[in-house]
């Protein structure tokens, strides 16, 4: 019983730690997008919780800035576009936020 017991522990402390590293490689918690609307809050933490697959968001793979090609490949829609599209297409099916002032309340970018 004891080494079952230490077996435990031991498999629980590891499976611990597994969970953390993967966790931890989630990316920032929270992502300030500039617009000229007012600066974006972008929760990616109450996000990652609620979209299951990430590609969803990251369609060129995880980790991926959505400015490294939005307003900068010209064969990718502009970031306005891209985002209110698929954030506020998502916001309306979600019943999440919809207008304007409601993502867009920082300062003017």
């Amino acid at each position: 019983m004891k080494k079952f017991l230490i077996l435990f522990v031991a498999m629980t402390m590891v499976s611990a730690a597994a969970l953390a590293v993967i966790a931890a490689d989630n990316g920032p918690a929270e992502i300030k997008l500039p617009a000229s609307m007012g600066e974006i809050t972008f929760n990616h933490a109450a996000h990652q919780t609620r979209v299951a697959d990430c590609q969803t968001c990251h369609h060129q793979g995880e980790g991926t800035a959505c400015r490294s090609c939005h307003d900068v490949k010209p064969e990718a829609p502009d970031a306005k576009k891209a985002f209110h599209a698929s954030c506020k297409g998502c916001h309306k099916e979600q019943n999440g936020p919809t207008k304007c002032k409601e993502c867009h309340t920082g300062p003017k970018g």
